[in-house]
């Protein structure tokens, strides 16, 4: 039930927070989802809306996809800008840490949020770092005494779901190393290396060998150090790929894309799924439809399905039993706010409009 809310709860925000028209966010949304629905990856195992195709019995690949509709749309975009480029500043980059303290400062009760609720979004098994921000980053913007600059390169939303998303990922060690259940796809990979190295995750890890735990603590803080010098270097490096021509740059672009969504399986049709999703990218984007819902609903649509079918069965198909535990019936009084409370605001001002004296 849980787990069931959460995922609708960061599709939610995903429709609300992506434009300011959430109708159209809603409908890219419904397309990822229905993208999510083809092939055989349900409860019931049946093949859905593969068309007799082979290909298609394995469901549409979230990496092709997700290339085509980031990579390829924007290429695609290129191809037919006819505005003239616009000049590069070259500029020293500097001191990349300057303005850190200032916007700690600023805005700490967003990085406080962003980090207790990443945090505990982290800790849920399977529900990984990308809806921790999304939630965070609609949060932020309900709060916010600017919710107006949202969306336009405004710090704050970047403050609090930076701060979710990386406190989530630490999140994700909580069930890894206390119940050996992986937080997320990295945590799961560690926990097979855990094995080789005969650290059983779970209890018995901090009874049995507690020295080790105590190594994983220090690799944690000794790969946090090595990320800063290693961060700073990426952007110094990073700043050089501007100077390189479009017109060399985006077909080296075109090519890494067709070569990597070919590598996953080593299929053709991955790489018509990557350019079917650019050219349906593009023509959303250029009617202001949001991409990023369609994505997330591809995500999280399979795992939408499954807590509902596996709620359902749970509870022999009574709708009141996801509001029977505490915390699902929190998830989704919070889910329900979310859609109804802007409509229900809309329709006391219009009554309170038309209860004014003229």
């Amino acid at each position: 039930f849980e787990y069931f809310w959460l995922v609708l709860l960061g599709l939610t925000c995903a429709v609300f927070i992506t434009s300011d028209r959430p109708l159209k966010g809603f409908v890219t949304l419904m397309l990822g989802l229905l993208v999510a629905c083809v092939g055989l990856s349900n409860p019931a195992a049946f093949p859905r809306f593969t068309f007799g195709s082979v290909e298609l019995l394995g469901g549409i690949g979230m990496i092709p996809m997700m290339i085509g509709m980031f990579a390829i749309s924007e290429i695609i975009r290129y191809a037919v800008d006819t505005e003239p480029q616009l000049q590069i500043v070259d500029k020293p980059i500097g001191n990349v840490f300057k303005g850190m303290w200032q916007l700690t400062k600023k805005y700490p009760v967003q990085i406080l949020r962003g980090n207790a609720v990443g945090t505990l979004i982290g800790a849920l098994p399977g529900a990984g770092a990308d809806i921790a921000a999304w939630i965070t980053y609609a949060i932020s913007k309900r709060f916010s005494k600017e919710p107006e600059k949202f969306g336009t390169g405004h710090v704050e939303g970047i403050v609090e779901s930076g701060s979710a998303n990386n406190s989530a990922l630490a999140g994700a060690w909580i069930p890894a190393l206390v119940f050996g259940i992986p937080g997320d796809s990295i945590t799961a990979i560690v926990i097979g290396v855990l094995y080789m190295k005969n650290m059983n995750p779970g209890p018995s890890l901090f009874t049995n060998n507690p020295q080790n735990i105590y190594a994983v603590y220090l690799l944690f803080i000794i790969a946090n150090l090595i990320m800063i010098p290693l961060g700073w270097w990426c952007i110094k490096v990073s700043k050089q790929i501007l100077k390189v021509p479009r017109t060399v740059l985006m077909p080296v672009i075109m090519l890494f894309c067709v070569v990597g969504a070919f590598a996953i399986n080593n299929t053709p049709f991955d790489v018509t799924v990557m350019l079917i999703a650019g050219i349906a990218a593009y023509f959303l984007e250029a009617n202001g439809f949001p991409v990023a819902p369609a994505i997330l609903g591809v995500v999280l649509g399979g795992m939408l399905e499954e807590n509902f079918i596996t709620s359902m069965i749970k509870s022999d198909g009574r709708f009141l039993a996801f509001f029977e535990r505490p915390i699902a019936a929190s998830l989704g009084a919070m889910t329900l706010a979310v859609w109804f409370l802007p409509l229900l605001l809309r329709r006391l001002r219009q009554l309170a409009g038309i209860g004014e004296p003229a």
